[in-house]
C-alpha cells in the first residue's frame, strides 16, 4: 500500500529562470567513511565513529511536547553527530526530520497486518496498523528509530565541521494531523528543537543541559556545545512529509516563528510529500532562503508533483533554488531504518520493478526505466548533493557551485542526476 494519499491535480510547471535549465550533476569529494555511504554503521550508532566525529543522544520523554493543533503527545528526542574536536570557533547547525512511517517496531503487529492485507481483512489490517502507529508505543514495544536513518549523512556532514541533529517525530506520525496541519506541526517541532539548542548554545542552560547520553551504553556524556554553535547559520532538511515541514518552516510568512537569534540559511526537501491541494501557497513560499529539492525517478511514494510544487514555492526566489532528479533512486533508501538491509519493521523497497528486466525500476507514473540504485549508492548521492548544498549556503563555499549547477558530474560512475538550478 502506498503511504501517501495522492490527489488529482494539475501539474505545476517550472517557471521563470528555473525553466529549461536541466543539467547533469557535479562533483564533490567527502571524507566520509564506508559507514557514511550506507555500508553498515547506520544500523547501530557508535559514540566514537571513524572520521573524526562523535555521537550523542538526548531524550526528554515520549510526551515531552504536545501538538499546538490538537494537544497530542510528541517526543523531544534526537541523535547528534558533531566534530570530535569542536575547536575554538562556532559550527553551523543542521536539523533533520524524518517523515511519515510506522512509529512502533511491533513485529507481531506487522505480521498480522501483512496477513490481513493478503486475505483482505480490513478490520484486522486497521487494528494492526493502529498498533504500529501508536504513541507512546505499548509497554515492551520499542519505538521505531526513524531519526537514526540519516546517520550516514549526518556523520559525513559532521566530518566536514557541521553539528547535525536528527530529531524524532513518531508522535506526529501517530497523531491525527494531516495536510497543511501536518506540515505546520513538523515545522513547530523543528522550531522547538532549535529553541532548546539556542538556549544551550548561548548559556549552557535549558532543557538540553546535562541530557546527552552515549548512544550505545546510555551513560551520561558531557559535550562542550556552549558558544560553539552558530545559530545564525542553520540548515534544515526534511524527508518525505517532513520535506513539506521544512518548506513550511522556512517559508517567508513563517520566519517570525523562528526562535530569537536563529537564522535558517539553507532548506532541503528530500523526496517531499506536499499537500498539493493546499489553498494557500504563501505558507510554503520561500524567496529569501536557499532551497533545494531532491527526488528519485523510482520513488514509489512521491510523484513528480514534488518538483512542480517546490518550483511554485520557490517562484521569485533570488537566494538560490536547486532541483535534483536522481535516476534510479526510490523513496525509502534515503532512510536506513526504512530500507530492507536494516531488517527493521515495515522496511521495504518502494520502487516499481520493470517486468522482464531485473535490476530496472520506475515509479507509479511510469518514468523511463533505469537501473535501480543500491542502498549505499543512493546514500552516496545524497551525501554528495546535500553536502554540496549545505557547504555552499552555510559556509559560503562557492567551490560547490559546479556541483549545484551541473557543471561537473560527481556521481557519473553511479548514476545520472538531472539538475535544474537558479543561482543567486
Amino acid at each position: 500500500m502506498n503511504k501517501h494519499k495522492r490527489f488529482k491535480t494539475s501539474v505545476r510547471l517550472l517557471t521563470g529562470s528555473v525553466a529549461g535549465l536541466t543539467l547533469a550533476a557535479a562533483a564533490l569529494t567527502y571524507t566520509a567513511t564506508a559507514d557514511a555511504t550506507g555500508a553498515g554503521g547506520a544500523y547501530g550508532s557508535s559514540a566514537d565513529a571513524p572520521g573524526g566525529t562523535r555521537t550523542v543522544r538526548y531524550d526528554l520523554g515520549d510526551e515531552a511536547w504536545h501538538l499546538p493543533q490538537t494537544g497530542e503527545p510528541v517526543e523531544l528526542s534526537g541523535v547528534v553527530h558533531y566534530p570530535a574536536d569542536l575547536g575554538e570557533g562556532r559550527h553551523p547547525l543542521i536539523v533533520m526530520l524524518h517523515g511519515w512511517h510506522e512509529s512502533c517496531a511491533d513485529r507481531q503487529a506487522e505480521a498480522v497486518r501483512t496477513a490481513a492485507e493478503d486475505s483482505g481483512d480490513d478490520a484486522a489490517y486497521a487494528a494492526a496498523s493502529a498498533r504500529l502507529f501508536a504513541w507512546p508505543c505499548a509497554k515492551g514495544t520499542p519505538a521505531l528509530p526513524s531519526e537514526d536513518g540519516y546517520d550516514y549523512l549526518a556523520r559525513a556532514l559532521a566530518a566536514e565541521g557541521f553539528v547535525v541533529v536528527s530529531a524524532g517525530a513518531n508522535g506526529i506520525n501517530a497523531s491525527s494531523v494531516s495536510g497543511d496541519e501536518n506540515a505546520a506541526a513538523r515545522a513547530d517541532l523543528i522550531n522547538r528543537h532549535l529553541r532548546m539548542w539556542q538556549k544551550l548554545s548561548t548559556s549552557g542552560k535549558g532543557e538540553l543541559a546535562g541530557k546527552f547520553t552515549d548512544p550505545v551504553t546510555g551513560a551520561a556524556r558531557s559535550v562542550g556545545f556552549v558558544h560553539h554553535l552558530d545559530l545564525g547559520k542553520v540548515g534544515v532538511m526534511g524527508h518525505s512529509r517532513a520535506g513539506a515541514g521544512v518548506t513550511w518552516q522556512a517559508a517567508d510568512s513563517h520566519r517570525g516563528q523562528w526562535p530569537r537569534g536563529v537564522k535558517v540559511k539553507a532548506v532541503a526537501a528530500l523526496a517531499p510529500a506536499y499537500n498539493v491541494m493546499t489553498e494557500n501557497m504563501s505558507d510554503y513560499t520561500i524567496t529569501r532562503t536557499p532551497f533545494a529539492v531532491v527526488r528519485g525517478t523510482c520513488d514509489g511514494q512521491v510523484g513528480g508533483e514534488a518538483f512542480a510544487f517546490a518550483a511554485d514555492a520557490a517562484k521569485g526566489n533570488r537566494s538560490g533554488f536547486h532541483r535534483f532528479a536522481v535516476r534510479g533512486a526510490n523513496h525509502n533508501y534515503f532512510n536506513t531504518q526504512w530500507s530492507p538491509r536494516s531488517g527493521q519493521v515495515a522496511a521495504s523497497d518502494d520502487a516499481t520493478p520493470v517486468e522482464g528486466h531485473p535490476g530496472q525500476c520506475t515509479d507509479h507514473e511510469g518514468s523511463t526505466p533505469t537501473t535501480h540504485l543500491t542502498e549505499p549508492q543512493q546514500r552516496h548521492v545524497a551525501i554528495t548533493y546535500l553536502g554540496a548544498f549545505f557547504h555552499r549556503y552555510l559556509d559560503t563555499d562557492t567551490t560547490q557551485d559546479p556541483v549545484l549547477t551541473g557543471a561537473r558530474h560527481p556521481v557519473a560512475a553511479i548514476t545520472e542526476v538531472d539538475v535544474t538550478a537558479s543561482t543567486p
